[in-house]
């Protein structure tokens, strides 16, 4: 623990953050907890300190998707658009014209659950495609942030299965999941997957307990200074966004991954089914591949690209590389990110999984990054 501390101290004071919390474990339970640096003046980063998780948010929607799969109120491969109206007759933006108008065509196919859940339904963010932070510009789209409904109102970037990228689609499936059940998102999250795993941290809401425990918000500057900043989701959201709106603790993650571990079960509550579980961590894409992020709008995130030179494919919510990760992770381990520079990885074939959360923007930071490599080879080493 005092060398993984240390570390962790050596990097901030390094300026890789401001306050890092990092835990891992394994099926049998939590094997490590480290924080370093602060929150906010004066209060340290601990493994319970509250974070927006962000994309992070993504894989805990799908798991209640899937739990609808299994009770047969949703379809994996069936068309969405027999429960989401709105995406019966998606469109496709093929460009602009010289005058500047957006030019649009129907969809060649529907889209189905697997491509909300695998980035390859047609959706993008603005964040990595230029297209559509222009369509949304000209359009008067708020951005994700807002928790707007009008947000998910953009058109898809390609047709659906042609190409894998990082978009809007599980936001799309939290709104099916609240078609099916007839409740907000968060309330069927709360009842059926974060209360059951004793995640009681995690919430589209920031309670009064939380609160005393939330982190600042940092944005690293042009000459690598990180300086605090105004940031927090609206809390009487228009829509739970299912594809990034949840706030939570490294602790409460490590929990929801060691599900992952335990074949969709953890602590006597059954979450998914095993047979879920090794449909989620297959990749579902192939042959297509993760590609790039490059980044489109300024200041929300650098280019992306984990694990250059290795082919990459996407399971039902989670990144999954194809070969091992020198002094880490096997090959088919499961992994996502949120944009404040927070990571998880679930590696089921070494039983280890781990979390690393910072709050800082913009996303992949190289220094974040380097620090979250070198506690998962701690992780193994150990």
């Amino acid at each position: 623990m005092s060398t993984l501390e240390n570390a962790l101290r050596d990097a901030v004071a390094a300026g890789a953050a401001r306050g890092i919390a990092v835990t891992a474990g394994d099926a049998a339970g939590t094997l490590v907890e480290a924080a370093a640096g602060e929150r906010g003046p004066g209060s340290a980063m601990a493994p319970d300190t509250v974070c927006w998780i962000a994309s992070m948010t993504k894989a805990i929607t799908t798991t209640a998707a899937l739990q609808q799969v299994e009770s047969g109120r949703l379809s994996i491969d069936g068309r969405i658009g027999e429960v989401l109206p709105a995406l019966a007759k998606p469109m496709v933006l093929e460009g602009f014209s010289d005058a500047g108008e957006a030019m649009l065509r129907p969809s060649k196919r529907p889209i189905t659950l697997r491509h909300l859940l695998t980035h390859t339904g047609g959706f993008s963010y603005n964040t990595w495609n230029a297209d559509i932070a222009r369509f949304m510009e000209a359009n008067g789209i708020p951005g994700t942030g807002s928790c707007k409904l009008a947000t998910l109102s953009t058109p898809l970037v390609f047709d659906p299965g042609e190409r894998w990228e990082y978009g809007i689609g599980i936001d799309w499936a939290g709104q099916a999941v609240e078609a099916v059940t007839g409740q907000r998102l968060g309330e069927v999250l709360a009842e059926r997957v974060l209360g059951p795993l004793g995640m009681h941290d995690t919430g589209f809401r920031i309670g009064a307990e939380q609160r005393a425990r939330l982190s600042w918000m940092h944005r690293r500057t042009a000459d690598g200074a990180i300086t605090p900043i105004p940031f927090e989701l609206p809390q009487e959201p228009e829509f739970h966004m299912g594809g990034g709106g949840l706030y939570g603790t490294a602790r409460d993650y490590l929990r929801f991954c060691r599900m992952w571990l335990n074949r969709g079960a953890l602590d006597g509550a059954r979450i998914l089914s095993g047979a879920m579980v090794a449909e989620a961590s297959r990749d579902s894409i192939a042959p297509l591949s993760v590609r790039p992020m490059v980044a489109a709008l300024p200041g929300s995130s650098n280019d992306v690209e984990l694990f250059p030179g290795m082919r990459k494919g996407w399971g039902l919510s989670f990144l999954i590389n194809d070969e091992a990760v020198p002094g880490g992770r096997a090959a088919g381990s499961l992994a996502w990110a949120g944009l404040a520079n927070t990571y998880y990885w679930i590696d089921p074939q070494r039983d280890r999984a781990g979390v690393i959360t910072t709050q800082l923007l913009p996303f992949a930071d190289p220094g974040v990054l380097e620090v979250f490599g070198a506690f998962e080879r701690a992780v193994y080493a150990a």
